[in-house]
């Protein structure tokens, strides 16, 4: 029951990765990125790991990807660019050569991890019980680590507030509204 559980998942997970790389619309790829995470959110209750599985549902489905759409619609990146342009030059390339060098370093590390192509685990250690995870998890996000709680919060907070700022868009050109109020304080001082 577990593998076609965790195949189902494998699925869902890779057509969602699959949507948000050739999807043309952005919000369409946000919403094939909250099926990504839903899948992973699967796996996560199938290790037994619900805690993760929760916050992967709370926040990063339902927080973070709504904040992406949020950013999406509010500038109006939604409608459909011509791909032809490239903004900076070389940076197509540079992907390429970049995303094959990650792509490298992560296949590299997962064989090591596992102990070569036998498969023979390095070291195996028991993760305890859940219950005692998520307490210690929460013990240290708001002792230890409450600075960098807050900062995060801060951050999110200062990158709403940034997205309302650039979509704020004027209805003129900023030029032609000084000159017409130049004129008119022209005028004001003519008819005195």
């Amino acid at each position: 029951m577990e593998t076609i559980v965790f195949l189902i998942s494998a699925v869902v997970i890779l057509s969602g990765a699959l949507g948000v790389i050739f999807s043309k619309n952005p919000v369409h790829s946000a919403l094939f990125m909250v099926q990504t995470l839903f899948g992973a959110a699967v796996l996560f209750v199938l290790l037994e790991a619900t805690f993760l599985a929760a916050i992967q549902v709370i926040v990063y489905a339902g927080a973070i990807v709504i904040l992406f759409v949020f950013v999406i619609t509010l500038l109006g990146i939604d409608r459909a660019e011509d791909l032809k342009v490239e903004p900076i030059a070389g940076q197509r390339p540079l992907a390429v050569v970049l995303g094959a060098s990650i792509f490298g370093i992560i296949l590299t590390v997962l064989i090591v991890a596992v102990g070569g192509p036998t498969g023979v685990r390095e070291a195996n250690t028991p993760i305890g019980d859940a219950a005692d995870n998520t307490r210690l998890l929460g013990e240290t996000l708001f002792s230890k680590q409450v600075f960098s709680v807050e900062l995060t919060a801060l951050l999110l907070t200062v990158a709403v507030i940034g997205a309302v700022v650039l979509s704020a868009r004027p209805q003129k050109p900023l030029i032609r509204t000084l000159q017409e109020s130049d004129t008119e304080e022209e005028t004001e001082e003519g008819g005195e």
